[in-house]
């Protein structure tokens, strides 16, 4: 039986079907729409595909259109906008049912070297000391709501290990901050392109979510309405995303039915590898007619 982590691998190896042409699959695991950070991976994929090797992503930005079915295939075209001296650009459309259902443009680079800064990684306890995933199931997901227990239940192939779990819990009113060790839950190949996707699919991970700690709720309240809308990511360094990435998260702001939320990816030393943004859909449901 293939593991999650087999997975995930086996649905980001897109079938070409012609040149700049791709096919991309979603797990058959009873999922109502596609996970945004496999349409994110996947598109990187798709794109990089398309780009010579020596040439590595530094950015990409994207918008979710529709939501995915995972009954069917995802189509990517991928439109080779330029190839320039030192950096190369792709525009990717996912498609399926005839629209489009996500588009993103990616960024490639020759790697140079230059000036050099990153902020610090914020001190916070290390992944060692923190309670593994297994330890959190068995010793919370009895009292934890049901929605939230389905959640941490289902295998994936990131494993997250929070900081502090008061948000699952409570509906105590918290800043806008969330840190979060992450990282794949097996080996992966040694092609960075792999890492870069795979991060890219776990950018998507607890990000939308920082946006509601201050209004005491999370996504799986069913007062709210969440989806993402757009996505970007900032590669700085190269990245193995089988060892554990300090996911350090904030929201600056929410309002018109939006949250805004930017998160940093750092490894165990405080090397700050990657940067997201992300604003999302945090819509109050109306409540039913009497």
């Amino acid at each position: 039986m293939n593991t999650a982590i087999d997975t995930l691998l086996e649905i980001l190896d897109l079938e070409k079907l012609e040149e700049n042409l791709f096919r991309g699959r979603s797990p058959q695991v009873g999922w109502q729409r596609v996970f945004g950070g496999q349409v994110i991976g996947q598109a990187l994929v798709a794109a990089s595909r398309t780009v010579v090797e020596e040439r590595q992503v530094h950015s990409l930005h994207g918008y979710f259109l529709r939501p995915g079915d995972p009954s069917v295939p995802i189509i990517y075209d991928v439109d080779r906008i330029r190839d320039g001296g030192s950096f190369t650009t792709r525009r990717v459309v996912a498609i399926q049912h005839g629209q489009a259902i996500f588009s993103m443009s990616a960024s490639f680079q020759l790697r140079e070297e230059g000036l050099e800064h990153q902020i610090d990684m914020p001190d916070v306890p290390k992944p060692d000391e923190l309670p593994s995933e297994a330890d959190l199931k068995e010793k919370f997901l009895s009292v934890a709501p049901e929605n939230v227990r389905k959640y941490w239940e289902r295998e994936r192939p990131i494993e997250l290990r929070p900081i502090d779990l008061t948000h699952y819990f409570s509906k105590e009113k918290l800043p806008p901050q969330q840190y979060v060790w992450v990282r794949a839950t097996g080996e992966l190949p040694t092609d960075e392109r792999i890492h870069q996707c795979v991060l890219a699919y776990a950018s998507d991970m607890t990000l939308l979510d920082t946006s509601l700690f201050p209004h005491g709720t999370s996504v799986f309240s069913p007062k709210i309405q969440a989806a993402s809308l757009d996505h970007s990511m900032w590669f700085h360094k190269p990245v193995k995303a089988d060892e554990w990435l300090l996911y350090a998260t904030d929201s600056t702001l929410s309002g018109g039915s939006r949250g805004l939320n930017r998160g940093m990816l750092f490894t165990e030393r405080g090397e700050l590898v990657a940067s997201t943004a992300q604003e999302g859909l945090i819509r109050l449901r109306k409540k039913p007619e009497a």
